[in-house]
């Protein structure tokens, strides 16, 4: 058994030595040794540098717990594992054409010619019964198999990255879209004690003019800017419940099923650390997926060549064959044949030679979308790295806005109720208030957003 296992192991070996077409080298890309918008701009180290849980770096709990429920329950993914299951069959079923095809015939015929009839006039019709084996058996010589085990064996691995890509995929939506969420409660959270301080605005505006000393123009200011606040708080509000249905898509439940409780907290900051382009290569995994569909395609250009040759192989057959069911299995009965055979296309009109061209014009295909995942790859980092650091400097800039906003505010309130400016003073300085403090948090998110979409580009992980 063991010197038969070993000889199974060692023919398709051997035969794959000469197997026809070139040999696979993967395309050559142009990397940068660093990334231009990285800069003198060093973010900050993440407290969670592993690969597979760079979400931990936010600090997050919850974000943390619906990342947990998101693996069992996308149903992207479960169709990402779907197809990765087919492509584990088709790689194994060409990896079955190393070995022979056994296959068992048996059979029951009653049958009468007509020249015996009309010859003796009563001649019984005639039983037979069979019961036998076929065994045949291509001989790899050109490499057509190894070539086809190959490519599939590539294809296998394209789409088990195609699955890490779309992992990883639907984590980075998670985030973003749970960090829009907060970030809707923070904009509603603004809003609200902006309609809260506006309504005591018009409250005092109401008493100034029944005293006399402000006029019904200054009332109206006060109310038309209460209620464009309320309206914008409802428009919040709609944001939040939108980001929460398409939560619940995410973790494949429906909306009606699932509800996140609101949480009155600062948006996070994100560490996040870049890793060197050589290394983007190696971690992305839609760049390891575009790869190996390259390696995919060198080996069906051989595969291609080699269906140009003569297909050689063994076949053999063996059983019993008897008119007597009861004489069946013995020895007279038995029958068996064994031999060679050779079978080559004598004219296909081009056929196979088209085939050929194809499979090279399919290889050229797959190593310029391999590049061109590259190249994306790269510029999506150096966006996200200009986002990151430029954000972090705007966020600085409207920090100091919101203060001086603020200042600006509190000033006009105070001159107003001393009367010596008018309520249209107040109603400027309160809207550039709000709105400073909208834009901080609209630069908090941006910031969020960018972290997250640069630890998708650098494949998940957090470099060095």
């Amino acid at each position: 058994m063991k010197k038969a296992a070993l000889i199974s192991a060692l023919v398709p070996a051997l035969l794959s030595a000469c197997a026809a077409g070139p040999d696979y080298q993967r395309p050559t890309v142009d990397t940068p040794a660093a990334f231009k918008e990285l800069g003198d701009w060093k973010p900050a180290e993440p407290r969670e540098p592993a690969a597979d849980n760079w979400w931990a770096a936010f600090g997050d709990p919850v974000l943390d717990d619906l990342q947990a429920r998101l693996e069992v329950s996308n149903q992207n993914l479960r169709a990402a594992e779907a197809a990765y299951r087919q492509a584990l069959a088709l790689a194994d079923a060409a990896r079955a054409s190393w070995f022979p095809a056994v296959n068992a015939t048996a059979g029951a015929t009653r049958s009468a010619t007509s020249a015996a009839t009309a010859a003796s006039g009563n001649a019984p019709p005639r039983n037979s019964f069979s019961l036998g084996a076929t065994v045949s058996w291509e001989l790899d010589v050109w490499g057509r198999i190894a070539r086809t085990v190959e490519g599939a064996d590539a294809s296998l691995a394209a789409s088990a990255a195609d699955l890490a890509a779309a992992r990883l995929s639907a984590r980075a939506a998670l985030a973003q879209t749970y960090f829009q969420l907060r970030a809707a409660e923070r904009q509603q959270a603004l809003l609200d004690a902006s309609v809260a301080a506006y309504g005591r605005a018009l409250e005092l505006t109401r008493n100034r003019y029944a005293a006399g000393v402000a006029g019904k123009a200054d009332v109206a200011q006060a109310e038309s800017q209460l209620r464009s606040a309320r309206a914008a708080a409802l428009d919040a509000s709609l944001s939040r419940s939108q980001y929460e249905h398409a939560i619940a898509v995410l973790l494949g439940q429906a909306p009606a099923a699932f509800t996140l409780a609101p949480v009155d907290a600062p948006l996070p900051l994100a560490p996040v650390a870049v890793t060197l382009p050589s290394t983007l290569l190696e971690r992305r995994p839609d760049i390891a997926a575009a790869e190996r569909r390259v390696a995919a395609a060198n080996a069906a250009i051989g595969a291609a060549q080699a269906a140009r040759f003569p297909v050689l192989g063994l076949s053999g057959n063996t059983g019993f064959r008897n008119a007597q069911i009861e004489d069946l299995l013995t020895v007279p009965s038995r029958y068996w044949s064994l031999g060679p055979t050779l079978a080559a296309a004598i004219f296909d009109a081009g056929a196979k030679k088209a085939a050929v061209g194809q499979a090279q014009a399919n290889w050229e295909k797959a190593v310029a979308t391999y590049r061109q995942t590259v190249l994306v790859a790269f510029q999506e980092v150096e966006d996200n790295l200009a986002a990151m650091r430029l954000l972090e400097a705007a966020a600085v800039e409207q920090a100091a806005a919101v203060t001086a906003a603020a200042e600006a505010e509190a000033i006009a309130m105070n001159q107003y109720r001393a009367g010596t400016v008018s309520y249209l003073n107040v109603v400027t300085a309160q809207a550039t208030h709000l709105a400073a403090r909208r834009s901080a948090n609209d630069l908090a998110t941006r910031r969020l957003l960018a972290a997250v979409q640069l630890a998708k580009n650098a494949g998940g992980g957090v470099g060095e």
